[in-house]
């Protein structure tokens, strides 16, 4: 569930609706407790505003984070669909694993360069501003601003994955054993063990009383462990279907239909028959569409009789589908963020094969199997 707010270096920017919870606790942490701390004797209205301000520069700084990483992974020619802000701040979605470890050094390390960069910049502009004697609703976002920068190229420099500091500490491990599953499970074990040290300090932090930091320590703690186990996953199956296209893995005997034949007819000879959820709708040899059992269930079954295939299908150009020269892996990609469970292996506009979920999945656990 997130919101498409534009483009960045040919990157989606994306907001999670977590983020909009995230951004108003920190206006409101900002506007009752920091800022006023920080520069006492003004409006509460006044507060509120530089609170917005300075979260806004917080999301920002994130942003520009993740889009440096962005940018050098597209330079190497990785895939970087899409940058989403989140409750814990942001993550880009590079869709392949670095191609070797000094590459991985790079582009984890100009993550805490950009922040402690960014950090340098606003604090001149800070000091610039108190020289000048500006307003605090001017002073106080410039100063927040340089502080979190600060913040955040530390706590990224942590050797916990998926944070920057554990990709450092993969890439150095990496180098030294050549096994990317290896370097990324002790990476993940050292994660885990700073997720679990974090979580624990929350509750002794609660206990003495400091619940909303303590609540704090538990949630990043419990970030950082399921960031690190779904870093891991991604990274197997990425090595299993590392050298794998797509005409190696999927069925190449496709059931298909014919767009003239009714519904009843589909569901009677097709759908009941091969049990499948959708079948390939051709013609001529050509890819017309897909028909699925969610496409019958839109109409009441007294219809069916008098609709044709073509009627109720979706039709091809609006059908997600992958070529068999492709990696196996953009096909495992497509599955997951377009949440389909297959997808049609078109050549030439003929459809020569079927993937599905499962077709991967079996690849997956068998090249895994062999492997360890």
């Amino acid at each position: 569930m997130s919101l498409r707010v534009g483009k960045i270096i040919g990157v989606e920017i994306k907001l999670h609706y977590t983020w909009f919870v995230i951004f108003t606790l920190v206006t409101w942490t900002l506007a009752q407790g920091y800022m006023p701390r920080q520069y006492p004797g003004l409006s509460p209205a006044l507060y509120w505003v530089i609170g917005a301000t300075a979260a806004v520069i917080l999301f920002a700084s994130v942003l520009f984070h993740e889009l440096c990483h962005s940018y050098v992974a597209k330079r190497q020619g990785l895939s970087v669909p899409a940058i989403t802000l989140f409750l814990f701040g942001g993550v880009s979605q590079i869709a392949e694993e670095p191609p070797n470890p000094d590459f991985e050094f790079k582009m984890a390390l100009v993550g805490p360069l950009s922040s402690f960069g960014l950090a340098a910049l606003l604090g001149v502009a800070w000091y610039g501003a108190l020289g000048l004697n500006l307003k605090p609703e001017l002073v106080a976002p410039l100063q927040y601003g340089a502080l979190i920068n600060v913040l955040l190229g530390v706590f990224n420099l942590i050797p916990a994955f998926p944070l920057d500091g554990g990709r450092l500490l993969r890439a150095k491990v990496w180098k030294w054993k050549d096994d990317l599953v290896a370097a990324t499970r002790l990476s993940v074990k050292v994660s885990e063990g700073f997720a679990y040290a974090l979580m624990f300090t929350g509750f002794l932090v609660i206990l003495f009383g400091a619940w909303i930091g303590g609540l704090w320590l538990i949630f990043i703690g419990w970030f950082l462990r399921n960031g690190a186990e779904a870093s891991l996953r991604q990274t197997i199956i990425g090595q299993a279907l590392s050298d794998v296209v797509v005409g190696n893995v999927m069925t190449p005997q496709v059931v298909a239909v014919e767009p003239h034949l009714t519904v009843e007819k589909v569901v009677e000879e097709y759908f009941y028959r091969y049990k499948h959820g959708g079948f390939p709708v051709v013609q001529g040899g050509r890819f017309e569409g897909m028909v699925t059992v969610h496409d019958v269930r839109k109409f009441p079954k007294e219809s069916w009789r008098g609709l044709s295939v073509r009627d109720i299908m979706t039709p091809a150009e609006r059908i997600i589908s992958v070529k068999p020269d492709e990696p196996a892996v953009e096909a495992m990609i497509k599955l997951s963020r377009h949440d389909v469970g297959r997808l049609p292996v078109l050549k030439e506009g003929r459809i020569v094969g079927i993937i599905t979920r499962s077709d991967l999945m079996k690849v997956i656990k068998t090249r895994t199997a062999l492997r360890l």
